[in-house]
């Protein structure tokens, strides 16, 4: 579908006064203004966030208990097994509190279901296994559990202490477990409900240490634990694009600061091999495009322990080692997801019928369960429908699938409504996972369809590129550049400025690059200013730009592109058009 460009509006005057105040380019002033920042000590507080915003953890419903009764466990010399998920935040969320309490002195390990295997989430045959081998352990579980309310009921009946640790959407019904600690517990008062798995752990670790110290404040080693563990907290809030503002902010910006210096062994194995370590400071986009992905790449294929592994060994040798198995495993992860969206839209244009649904549900056998979440966002993008694509296992008679929105529809309340044809769901409402009988899925197609027809209507607003300001290129300095920065950490909720340029014209051919030409590459230029622009996965606009008789208007993000500690304003082209369409 065709964006339409929507210009945000600003006040001048508004503008001039923050860029005398703040001592601030006029482009990041204008930014400023167009969100809504319009005094001078609004603007200052969000470009100056500090960590003293963090809420206290006791106010976070269940922790208080929680933290109670894992310290007791810890000076008991109980075992603690933490149960964690298979993705970034609950890798993270599990290497976090697995450090935490490793610092602590206790006696702890950790559980990571296969996600080829298990699935996602608790499952009663594991907890059957952990109570035999030690039925006096104590089960934290990070990122997960608070709709197994079956699982709950079995550790209850087997004697098991269990501690609900989640942030994904409640259900009507909650587990009943010896501790539930949610961000949006009914009844509860938290003033954040977006903290992800790993935010959450970390307030439950925080509660933790400062037990540990003299119950208020944590004891310098423990404060040394907590500074280190924001970097693991901010890797995993922006891998599972929960909204960058309030709390989550500030911790991914901290972290990324702290991601620098405190480093474990691990994590600075892996941004060696991403490529990372030359870089003189990090930014969100580092997180998403060059550490998550090869995270989440070994839990994809179903060794998620590995990456857990990873961020806990003090082994230099072992942590290079593992660092470049899940180098490899990504660039697999790569491969076969190029594949699937290649059969995937094949399928769609063979089934003309489906362009009339209201969303899409795609199924094969070959497909790989652990990459079709992946491939799911893509199709969302490209044919403009909520998606479902399942991986069948036709040995067993079902199939399971990954699910992502489009233009805000809530997956969740749709799974719900057609829960009947299912035989396990769970998610939110960007994304979701599911678990089906084969020869339920066409009529789940069908029922599906229907309910995202008659529930949701994408509007104009879907299909909007919110425009910060119209710019020219020798606007954009390195200096101006630098300073929008400052608006990061960049993510959902808090998008990197987009910016608009007009007339402006091919300073050369533009060039598709990467495997199987997949980006685009072109040099724009406007008066006397020339400038590299990028879109990742848009070759294809190649031909159509070259096409073009005459000048072009655009839209892109700003950014500074580090090239052999060398760095220069690159753009991300978002859109463009002929400069003969008005916008």
């Amino acid at each position: 579908m065709a964006k339409t460009w929507r210009f945000l509006p600003f006040d001048e005057a508004c503008v001039r006064h923050l860029t005398s105040q703040l001592r601030i380019s006029p482009v990041l002033a204008q930014v400023l203004s167009a969100r809504g920042l319009q005094s001078a000590e609004a603007a200052s507080a969000f470009l100056t966030s500090k960590l003293n915003e963090l809420h206290d953890p006791e106010l976070l419903s269940g922790v208080p208990e929680a933290a109670d009764r894992i310290v007791a466990a810890v000076k008991n010399g109980r075992r603690i097994t933490i149960y964690g998920d298979y993705d970034v935040d609950g890798v993270t969320s599990t290497s976090l509190l697995w450090h935490c309490l490793k610092v602590a002195g206790a006696k702890v390990d950790y559980y990571i279901p296969s996600r080829l295997e298990e699935g996602y989430g608790l499952n009663c045959e594991a907890l059957q296994k952990l109570h035999e081998e030690d039925p006096t352990r104590i089960v934290i579980t990070v990122d997960c559990g608070i709709t197994s309310v079956r699982e709950a009921e079995l550790a209850r009946d087997l004697g098991l202490e269990l501690i609900i640790t989640d942030h994904h959407t409640l259900a009507d019904k909650l587990p009943p477990a010896a501790g539930l600690v949610h961000p949006r517990m009914p009844g509860g008062s938290y003033p954040f409900g977006d903290l992800c798995g790993v935010g959450v752990a970390f307030k439950l670790a925080w509660a933790i240490c400062s037990r540990l110290g003299d119950g208020k404040k944590a004891s310098p080693r423990m404060r040394e634990f907590l500074l280190s563990a924001i970097s693991l907290t901010a890797i995993g809030t922006v891998a599972d694009v929960v909204p960058l503002r309030g709390e989550n902010r500030v911790l991914v910006k901290y972290g990324l600061q702290n991601l620098r210096e405190r480093a474990s062994i691990g994590l600075r194995a892996l941004m060696q091999v991403a490529g990372m370590d030359e870089k003189p400071s990090f930014n969100s986009e580092d997180i998403g495009f060059s550490l998550a992905p090869r995270i989440n790449a070994v839990g994809r294929l179903g060794q998620a322990r590995l990456a857990v592994e990873l961020l806990t060994t003090e082994n230099p040798a072992r942590a290079l080692e593992l660092a470049k198995y899940l180098d490899e495993l990504n660039k697999q992860r790569q491969s076969v997801e190029r594949k699937i969206l290649k059969q995937a839209r094949e399928m769609v244009e063979a089934h003309p019928e489906w362009q009339d649904h209201g969303s899409l549900v795609l199924c094969d056998a070959e497909w790989h369960v652990g990459v079709v979440g992946i491939v799911a966002s893509r199709v969302a993008e490209h044919f403009s429908k909520p998606t479902v694509m399942i991986s069948l296992n036709p040995a067993e008679g079902f199939g399971q699938g990954s699910c992502r929105s489009f233009a805000s529809f809530d997956l969740h309340a749709g799974l719900t409504a057609c829960s009947h044809h299912l035989l396990k769901f769970g998610g939110h409402q960007y994304a979701a996972g599911l678990k089906i009988e084969t020869t339920r899925i066409d009529a789940f197609r069908e029922e599906f369809a229907a309910y995202v027809a008659e529930n949701h209507e994408v509007t104009a607003g879907d299909l909007e590129i919110q425009v910060d300001a119209e710019v020219r290129l020798g606007d954009l300095t390195y200096q101006a550049v630098q300073d929008l920065d400052r608006l990061g950490p960049f993510g959902s909720c808090n998008r990197r400025p987009v910016l608009a340029a007009t007339n402006v014209e091919l300073a050369a051919p533009p060039q598709k690059m990467g495997e199987g030409e997949r980006h685009l590459s072109l040099k724009i230029k406007q008066y006397n200013r020339t400038l590299r622009a990028i879109a990742f996965g848009r070759g294809e606009w190649a031909d159509e730009m070259a096409a073009v008789d005459g000048p072009l208007n655009i839209t892109f993000a700003p950014t500074l592109n580090n090239f052999r500690g060398y760095e220069t304003v690159e753009l991300q082209l978002i859109d463009w058009q002929p400069a003969a369409v008005t916008v």
